[in-house]
């Protein structure tokens, strides 16, 4: 992914690093799938099954942090180099929250099930932003693999659909509680579980920010898309 060094090694180390960001990637997205999984299967056993994994994430967390910082110390990297390493950083901090919102949809679950709210409740229409969700993660890690900052500008567009699906769930949720107050209980876990999809978009768009900063050395988050445009051309 970066550049050629003179020092093989020191390829050889962001080479490594690089991987191990990609394979944490896979764990979150495999704990997506379960999660939604469970959801749609009203299953307590994949709920369980993305909850043990979030040990194994977080773990990793803490070896990608500790190797970034070793590499650091020893070859005291500049200018691209540098950038590579601060959204490697960044990169795994998000994809660990990720995790983190794969674990609350399980815990959602789990309390659905155990409210024995009726499965006629709206759950399957939230497959759409989470199959939406789960492949704007994908594309982020595909992006950042090549450091493809025209991949990175389509994901940040794309993270606007989560958000208007995420708006269209909750007026629909609304309507559903007020028909039937009994369900608001259950209801609620559905809105909060639908604002986790919602953040995994949030954390695939900084993945795809992190992405244009390295190649561009600019750092457009929380600017506007004409000029983030401007910036990669």
């Amino acid at each position: 992914m970066p550049e050629k060094h003179l020092s093989t090694q020191f390829d050889s180390e962001l080479s490594a690093v690089s991987s191990r960001v990609l394979e944490l990637g896979g764990l979150v997205e495999s704990q997506i799938i379960r999660a939604i999984m469970a959801l749609s299967q009203f299953s307590v056993e994949l709920a369980n099954e993305v909850t043990a994994t979030e040990a194994r994430v977080n773990a990793m967390e803490v070896d990608i942090d500790r190797e970034l910082s070793s590499i650091i110390a020893r070859r005291q990297p500049t200018a691209r180099d540098l950038r590579l390493l601060i959204a490697i950083s960044k990169t795994t901090a998000n994809l660990e929250r990720v995790g983190d919102e794969a674990e609350k949809i399980a815990r959602m679950v789990r309390s659905i099930i155990n409210s024995g709210a009726p499965r006629s409740l709206p759950s399957l229409e939230l497959r759409v932003a989470a199959d939406l969700a789960s492949g704007l993660l994908r594309k982020a890690l595909d992006a950042f693999a090549r450091l493809d900052t025209t991949a990175a500008v389509s994901i940040l567009k794309e993270d606007d659909q989560i958000d208007q699906e995420f708006d269209g769930f909750v007026r629909k949720l609304i309507t559903y509680m007020m028909e039937d107050p009994r369900m608001i209980s259950p209801s609620l876990d559905l809105l909060f579980l639908a604002k986790a999809i919602e953040r995994i978009g949030d954390h695939a768009k900084n993945i795809a920010e992190f992405i244009i900063y390295v190649v561009k050395g600019a750092d457009v988050r929380h600017t506007p898309m004409d000029h983030i445009e401007s910036v990669v051309k």
